[in-house]
């Protein structure tokens, strides 16, 4: 697992999840909210979106989380090794993706390049909560037809459903880091 991609819908976790996971391998993390979004919650021109995500996605070992597929998956999985597909409920990702725009929204944080969500935005038809409910039922088909292309054949897959079963598969993954550290250091 050296160049990792982590989907699944709008409030499943995907940067948190990404965030932690590259902090546990010790590797570079990108947000590609932040490739898409420039400031002013102004998207991207296709063009330049898929040079950042081209020049972002260069290196030997980076976990990214983002969907974006039909703009950038030919690029991005096909240079992944890995995929991890957060598959929650929607009433898990609703609640998340409700406590995180509430959030958001009372404190005033930032989502990327200076982006902030607001009630009104929140209250609007661009509401990422309505964004939700207009996608979660796609992707969920979208995604197992995706994984199943031939050209991304190569990729280790790994679905996770719940957020326990996410944290039992991350401490497998410190575990197994931290035993091979240890091998390292009596091999050095």
């Amino acid at each position: 697992m050296n160049r990792i991609v982590v989907i699944g819908v709008t409030g499943s976790g995907k940067t948190t999840f990404a965030g932690h996971l590259a902090r546990l391998l010790d590797t570079p993390h990108i947000e590609m909210d932040a490739l898409h979004w420039n400031p002013d919650w102004q998207e991207s021109s296709r063009e330049d979106f898929v040079k950042k995500v081209e020049a972002a996605t260069g290196g030997q070992a980076w976990v990214m989380d983002g969907n974006y597929t039909s703009k950038v998956a030919h690029i991005v999985w096909a240079r992944a090794d890995t995929i991890i597909w957060l598959d929650y409920s929607f009433r898990v990702t609703l609640s998340r993706l409700v406590v995180r725009t509430i959030r958001r929204v009372l404190l005033g944080e930032e989502c990327c390049n200076g982006n902030r969500e607001t009630l009104k935005k929140a209250l609007s038809k661009d509401s990422i909560i309505l964004w939700a409910f207009k996608s979660y039922w796609r992707r969920q088909q979208d995604f197992p037809k995706k994984l199943s292309d031939p050209a991304y054949g190569h990729l280790l897959s790994v679905r996770l459903r719940s957020p326990k079963e996410t944290a039992a598969w991350l401490e497998q993954v410190k575990h197994n880091r931290t035993a091979k550290l240890s091998v390292l250091k009596l091999e050095a």
